[in-house]
């Protein structure tokens, strides 16, 4: 079962599949020419960021999430990076009967919010993925941890690389109803992770209380999910677009994250005092 991780990096042991996956035809990465990046405003994160969820199953304090953001010390071709590292882990009697060890890397180009590198090493239960994909952005082709090359759409985003490049977007002209489609690798397949925007809203979780602007991932409903919009997520309305809850209603229980602390933000949050 595929990993929700679609504007959350993080959700643990939710699945989403929306019927739409893609193979991508294998290549001959050498054969391949250049056909050159792209700029993006990059109003929303920066190094320095780091941000903590707390993770719920039903009434269970199930986990903790953390991401962070760092300067990459290494750069691809000449161009600057940044280096970001997701971990989440299973915590109290959770941690007893399910126990969950994951660890997320990407480097993401600073000017085009593209991946570069993506390393996923995940324990869940005793189910462990180990994943090592390497993306030639400017010949739109990644290889992975196999050496296999694969052609990709323009600036394909990885799993955790898609939720930053998801905050750098313009919401402010977008109306209810309306569609974001990015596409992203997820174990070696290429998908169009869907979001419904779904207007504004406020929001209190433990780090406080802010003005949000809520999605729902377009998921499919019947397997894990009952009706299609039972995973929904909200991001600050402001520039920096910081994931403060996400909820999904599970075929049994649910699953919530909330913000629990954060720092090193890009600008100041929509926080009501």
């Amino acid at each position: 079962m595929k990993q929700i991780i679609i504007i959350f990096a993080l959700i643990l042991s939710v699945g989403f599949a929306n019927g739409q996956t893609n193979k991508p035809p294998k290549v001959n990465i050498n054969n391949l020419p250049s056909l050159g990046y792209r700029s993006v405003v990059n109003n929303a994160f920066r190094a320095g960021e780091k941000v903590t969820y707390r993770i719920h199953y039903g009434m269970i304090n199930a986990g903790e999430a953390t991401i962070s953001v760092e300067d990459s010390k290494y750069n691809f071709g000449g161009r600057q990076a940044y280096h970001i590292v997701g971990t989440g882990k299973s915590l109290g009697s959770f941690d007893w009967f399910f126990k969950v060890r994951d660890h997320y890397e990407t480097y993401i180009d600073k000017e085009g919010i593209f991946p570069y590198r993506f390393i996923r090493h995940t324990d869940e239960g005793g189910y462990k993925i180990n994943q090592d994909y390497t993306f030639h952005q400017d010949k739109r082709a990644y290889v992975d941890e196999k050496k296999n090359a694969y052609a990709t759409p323009d600036f394909v985003q990885d799993m955790i690389s898609a939720y930053f490049y998801s905050r750098t977007l313009d919401y402010s002209g977008k109306k209810k109803g309306d569609i974001i489609t990015i596409m992203t690798v997820v174990d070696g397949e290429v998908f169009p992770l869907k979001m419904k925007y779904l207007g504004k809203e406020t929001i209190k979780v433990d780090a406080g209380t802010f003005n949000c602007i809520r999605f729902a991932p377009v998921v499919q409903k019947g397997r894990v999910f009952k009706k299609e919009e039972d995973l929904s997520v909200w991001v600050t309305d402001d520039m920096n677009h910081l994931p403060i809850l996400a909820q999904a209603k599970l075929m049994v229980g649910s699953v919530k994250i909330e913000l629990k602390q954060y720092e090193g933000v890009a600008s100041t949050l929509a926080r009501v005092k």
